[in-house]
């Protein structure tokens, strides 16, 4: 659960005034960031990012793929600032390579980037399980 100034978000709702209002909409504004942006097929960068409300503790990891991106830091490129239109900061936590093979369903996730580091795979997987739940996930510190 969701918790701000040791009070359950749940409990805000209807009694925190416009301050608490503020952080309840920017919890929901959270909630509502897709976990899982990636591209429906073929080998590319990937990145993971902790988005959180600004001035705030409530956040959450998103992972963001595509084949458009030469370098790790083109996708952070593009997810900052849309993050940060919606009164949202954001972190790369590293990077990586999704081979996505949506003909058999499988998503391997592998590598690392050399300007944010390697990513946590495992914690990618757990996200990409979350929006491919039929599908067969794997993960590994290779390089290729």
């Amino acid at each position: 659960m969701l918790s701000i100034l040791g009070r359950p978000l749940i409990g805000l709702r209807g009694s925190a005034g416009p301050f608490g209002k503020a952080i309840v909409a920017m919890a929901d504004a959270l909630a509502k960031i897709p976990d899982v942006e990636i591209d429906p097929e073929g080998t590319f960068k990937y990145i993971l990012v902790r988005v959180k409300v600004k001035d705030g503790d409530v956040h959450k990891d998103i992972v963001r793929g595509t084949k458009s991106a030469e370098y790790h830091n083109h996708i952070f490129e593009k997810v900052n600032p849309a993050m940060e239109a919606l009164g949202m900061e954001c972190k790369c936590l590293g990077g990586g390579k999704i081979e996505h093979n949506n003909q058999d369903k499988k998503l391997r996730v592998f590598g690392e980037s050399t300007a944010f580091g390697k990513a946590d795979h495992s914690v990618s997987v757990e996200k990409l399980k979350s929006t491919f739940s039929d599908y067969e996930i794997t993960w590994s510190d290779d390089k290729k």
